[in-house]
């Protein structure tokens, strides 16, 4: 099956597609706003997903890939008042996980943070994370 395009949208005419309405409302629920990321970001998370699963993203994958970037962004904080402790200790173990397993998609999730320099300046600190290259 050929893999779907994603799309922002052109000046009104032409829609967002799915993927990116579905990541949209997956921020909103992981309590991060999604204008405060931005496109080009979101239009690389779901062509991380989409390389993840061999056709489209199931729709119930996006609540998780967009809390753990929010844990990112956010830091351990503001995301343990939202998801209470149990969620943030299951973001730090995935961040933990991610960083034995660097070539995994939740590392991938977490560079992209790192890169794009999203990331909260307490989970850098708090996990020794370094961008090599930047």
């Amino acid at each position: 099956m050929a893999r779907r395009h994603s799309s922002i949208g052109f000046l009104g005419l032409f829609g967002r597609s799915g993927d990116l309405r579905q990541l949209d409302a997956a921020l909103r629920a992981a309590d991060l706003h999604p204008a405060l990321v931005p496109e080009g970001i979101k239009l690389t998370i779901v062509n991380l997903m989409k390389d993840r699963w061999a056709d489209e993203p199931p729709a119930h994958a996006y609540l998780p890939v967009a809390q753990l970037f929010a844990y990112c962004v956010a830091g351990p904080g503001p995301f343990e008042r939202v998801f209470g402790r149990s969620g943030l200790l299951d973001a730090e173990r995935r961040i933990e996980r991610a960083l034995e397993e660097p070539e995994g998609f939740d590392a991938g999730i977490v560079l992209l943070a790192l890169h794009a320099k999203l990331i909260s300046a307490e989970v850098v600190e708090r996990f020794g994370l370094v961008a090599e290259g930047s």
